[in-house]
């Protein structure tokens, strides 16, 4: 659950203060973040397929021990942390996906629907490592349309919030979600 009355600089200080050593920000800092980790991890999951056995509690708690290990960011306001947050949770449901793909031998890949705002219909079901491919050849050619996908649909940032992150305009923002849909869909639609 989110704290009430949190100031809005409050997050963006003890991320600051993390990232300069203080470990006892970080520990001041997930009870405040933790209502809005789960939320976004909960999103994640109910796109996955059912029989899924993640919990929501076991995939904040990975991407935690993946955010305390990450040494070379500098963290500069709550847009990042849950930027970088749903990178993180992203790549363990991907990594996750493969095993059991790899497992399976091409079988039982997650499906998931994507929001309007992102990629596809919202009735497509996607493969999410055939996604995460896309995405990556997306990142190659345009890596800030890739960066808004992620920002968007992985960490659930409102257009002024990924506009804060990226340092752009709300209008970029939506421009840049309606072209990364339209090559994320052709992308997928081709297989190519």
């Amino acid at each position: 659950m989110p704290v009430p009355h949190v100031a809005p600089n409050e997050v963006t200080q003890l991320l600051l203060d993390w990232g300069r050593g203080d470990k006892s920000a970080l520990d001041k800092l997930m009870p405040l973040v933790y209502g809005e980790l789960r939320k976004l991890a909960r999103r994640h999951l109910n796109r996955e397929r059912p029989g899924q056995t993640l919990q929501t509690t076991d995939l904040i708690h990975e991407t935690y021990l993946k955010l305390v290990d990450q040494q070379r960011v500098h963290w500069q306001n709550r847009a990042q942390f849950f930027g970088v947050s749903a990178q993180l949770m992203r790549r363990i449901l991907v990594d996750r996906a493969r095993r059991r793909k790899r497992i399976k031998r091409g079988g039982g890949a997650p499906v998931l629907t994507l929001e309007e705002s992102v990629v596809a219909s919202p009735v497509s079901p996607l493969d999410l490592v055939a996604f995460d491919e896309a995405l990556t050849r997306l990142a190659e050619i345009d890596q800030r349309k890739a960066q808004v996908v992620e920002l968007r649909f992985f960490g659930g940032l409102s257009v002024d919030e990924a506009a804060e992150f990226l340092k752009v305009s709300n209008i970029t923002i939506m421009r840049e979600s309606r072209m990364a849909k339209a090559w994320l869909h052709r992308a997928l639609s081709d297989g190519s």
